[in-house]
C-alpha cells in the first residue's frame, strides 16, 4: 500500500484563499490611480520612466531566475512589477533614462534576489534603490519638473519651499490634495494615493495600524515643532512622499513587523524619524530614510515586541 506523506507546521492553522499573485495585482491596481495622474501632471517623461523601471524590474528578476535555474519562477507573480512601479513613483520625471533602469536592477539583484527573492529582503527594494540612487545621482534626483509645465522647466517641490520658509508660494490644500504640485512622480495626488491604500485595507492586503500611526505620529510632531500651525502640519501630510511611503511601503510584508504591538512602534519610529528629518535635516524629505531605518531596525522591534508563544505560561 502506498503510504502518503503530509507536510506538519505547527499550531494554530489558518486556511485562506489570497495567493502572492493575487495580492501584488491588488497592490498595482491601487497605485495605478496615482500613477496616472503623475503620467497627467508631468507627462510623456513620467510615462517613459514607469514603463523603463517596470520593464528593468521585471527583465532582472527573469534573467537572475533563468539564471540561478529556480524553479518553478515566480516571474508571473507580479512582485517585480510592484518594485519597479513604486520605483518610478519615486523617481522625479525628468530624470533620465539610465536611472530608473539601473535603479530596478540594483531593487531586484542586490536588494531582493541576494538576499533570497520575495519574503526574504530585510529592506523594501524599490526604497533602497531610491537612496542608491540618491547617492549617485543627487544632482538627477532632486531636479524636479513643474505640473503641467513645458518639458525642461523645473521648480521647487512643496516640501523644498517649506524648508526655504516661503510660506506666500505654497500649494494650496486643494493642489496638494489631487496633486498639482512639484515632486516625485508619484507625490502628486494625496487623495488618489489614500483612496488606493483604503482599497487595499478594504481587500484585506493591509492593515490600517501602520499608516494611520504613521501618518498621525508625522502630522502631531510636525505640529509643534511648527508651534502649533495646523495648516503648516496638514501640509506636510498632503506633500511629499508620506501616503505613498505610508500605505505601500511601510507595509511591506517582509521588512515591518508582524505583531501588533511592533508594527505601532515601526510607525510611530518611522513618524518621528520622518518629522525629525523634514524638520532638521539638510533634505526636505524624510520618508525614504525613516522607513529604511525602521526596516533595518525590525528584528530588534520584534525581538522585544514579540507576543507570548501560543498555548504558553506567564513569563
Amino acid at each position: 500500500m502506498e503510504q502518503q506523506q503530509y507536510r506538519v507546521s505547527s499550531s494554530p492553522h489558518f486556511r485562506s484563499t489570497e495567493s502572492v499573485s493575487g495580492i501584488m495585482r491588488d497592490v498595482v491596481i491601487a497605485l495605478l490611480p496615482a500613477t496616472a495622474a503623475g503620467i497627467y501632471f508631468f507627462g510623456f517623461s513620467a510615462l517613459i520612466t514607469v514603463l523603463l523601471s517596470v520593464g528593468a524590474a521585471v527583465a532582472t528578476e527573469y534573467f537572475i531566475q533563468r539564471y540561478m535555474r529556480k524553479i518553478p519562477s515566480t516571474i508571473g507573480d507580479f512582485s517585480a512589477v510592484v518594485t519597479g512601479l513604486l520605483l518610478a513613483l519615486n523617481l522625479p520625471a525628468s530624470v533620465p533614462w539610465f536611472i530608473p533602469v539601473i535603479g530596478s536592477v540594483f531593487a531586484i539583484a542586490i536588494v531582493k534576489q541576494a538576499f533570497g527573492g520575495l519574503g526574504f529582503n530585510f529592506m523594501n527594494p524599490a526604497l533602497a534603490a531610491r537612496a542608491f540612487l540618491m547617492a549617485s545621482w543627487p544632482t538627477d534626483m532632486t531636479t524636479w519638473a513643474v505640473p503641467r509645465a513645458v518639458d525642461g522647466i523645473t521648480g521647487p517641490t512643496a516640501l523644498g519651499i517649506l524648508k526655504e520658509g516661503l510660506p506666500d508660494k505654497l500649494p494650496s490644500a486643494m493642489d496638494a490634495l489631487i496633486g498639482n504640485v512639484g515632486g516625485c512622480i508619484g507625490e502628486t495626488s494625496a487623495l488618489l494615493l489614500i483612496l488606493g491604500g483604503l482599497y487595499l485595507v478594504w481587500r484585506g492586503v493591509i492593515d490600517i495600524r501602520i499608516p494611520a500611526v504613521y501618518i498621525a505620529t508625522t502630522f502631531v510632531i510636525l505640529f509643534v515643532f511648527n508651534g502649533f500651525d495646523i495648516q503648516v502640519a496638514f501640509l506636510h501630510v498632503l506633500i511629499g512622499g508620506l501616503m505613498l511611503g505610508a500605505f505601500f511601503m511601510a507595509t511591506d510584508y517582509s521588512s515591518t513587523p508582524v505583531n501588533f504591538r511592533g508594527q505601532i512602534i515601526f510607525a510611530f519610529g518611522a513618524g518621528l524619524l520622518t518629522a525629525i528629518i523634514r524638520q532638521f535635516g539638510g533634505y526636505p524629505e524624510g520618508v525614504s530614510y525613516s522607513i529604511l531605518l525602521m526596516n533595518v531596525a525590525t528584528p530588534l522591534i520584534e525581538k522585544y515586541s514579540k507576543s507570548r508563544v501560543f498555548g504558553g505560561g506567564k513569563k
